[in-house]
């Protein structure tokens, strides 16, 4: 009996220990705890350590307060033109209060999928598809405002909701498909067109600047031809000039040698006192020489005139009495 006791003690101290240890808890950081006492609502604790009852208190639900992210499965909607299509979306949701999302609602991502189910189809019924495709930031916008009041007060905050994908019917894609592929062929056809547009101009505008240097070059060719051709002609002139200045200068001093001579021999026949007729005669054989030149006008003084005319008499009476002898 006494081993019993002390089995029953010892049992009795372990389990008191281990009561004691669990009484202590730690809540983390970005959690919130919330506490039961005999099955109400007692308190939230937040990070730090905590005392908990034991007997009295328990943990009712663990939370998180970081920000979530589900993901719910398509969901089928029908467009206000009648066309069922398939839509899944993203919800991003942060819970804000622990005690209101412990009591709030059951299973709350149940309920959030299905409130973002009906209240897709709300919007999407309001809508064409075209409209559909091509608003998903309008769907977004409308769908998070309306889900984030509804679970207001559930505790949660809904931060956002993006359409995931948006698959229309088969038949509806193919149409779509073709119909990009048309579209895609057209802009082809007008890029290659504006090319070929491209590409004429250029050609055009090269032949243009072409033509325009051609013309360039043969009007700067036939302007230095002409500066050659004008330079040519003053070498020319410039040439005649100096050989008819050459040819002057060598008359001139052909004549003032002529003059020269004449004037020395006028100096010895006045030195030897001749005649005046000697002197005559001697004028006259001095501009007989100055004849032979290039000069075509001599003017002879009128005594030498005479002179001529006499000596020309005196040769006709001489060569007449030489046949009589």
């Amino acid at each position: 009996m006494e081993k019993l006791g002390a089995v029953i003690v010892l049992a009795i101290i372990v389990f008191a220990i281990i009561i004691f240890i669990r009484c202590f808890r730690i809540v983390p950081q970005a959690h919130v705890f919330v506490i039961e006492r005999l099955g109400s609502f007692k308190t939230e604790w937040e990070t730090g350590f905590h005392v908990l009852v034991p007997f009295l208190d328990r943990i009712a639900s663990k939370v998180s307060l970081k920000e979530k992210v589900v993901d719910f499965k398509p969901q089928p909607v029908i467009t206000k033109d009648n066309v069922t299509m398939q839509i899944d979306t993203v919800v991003f949701y942060q819970i804000t209060d622990a005690k209101q999302y412990t009591y709030g609602v059951e299973r709350p991502l149940a309920a959030i999928e299905n409130l973002s189910a009906t209240t897709l189809r709300n919007i999407i019924g309001e809508m064409e598809l075209d409209a559909t495709l091509t608003s998903r930031d309008v769907i977004n916008t409308k769908i998070t405002a309306i889900l984030d009041q509804a679970t207001d007060r559930w505790g949660i905050k809904v931060n956002r909701v993006e359409l995931k994908n948006i698959l229309p019917p088969r038949e509806i894609q193919d149409a779509m498909e073709k119909q990009m592929k048309a579209e895609r062929e057209r802009r082809e056809k007008i890029l290659q067109a504006e090319g070929d547009k491209k590409s004429q101009i250029l050609v055009a505008e090269g032949e243009k600047e072409s033509q325009i240097l051609r013309a360039q070059a043969k009007k700067e060719s036939q302007i230095l031809e002409a500066e050659a051709e004008k330079q040519a002609m003053i070498l020319r002139a410039d040439a005649v000039r100096e050989q008819k200045v050459l040819e002057a200068t060598g008359e001139a001093q052909a004549i003032e040698l002529v003059q020269q001579a004449l004037a020395d021999s006028l100096v010895k026949l006045s030195q030897a006192n001749p005649s005046e007729k000697v002197i005559q005669l001697k004028s006259l054989e001095a501009f007989a020489k100055a004849a032979d030149g290039k000069s075509t006008k001599i003017i002879i003084p009128s005594e030498i005139q005479g002179l001529a005319g006499l000596a020309a008499g005196l040769k006709g009476i001489v060569d007449n009495d030489s046949p009589k002898q």
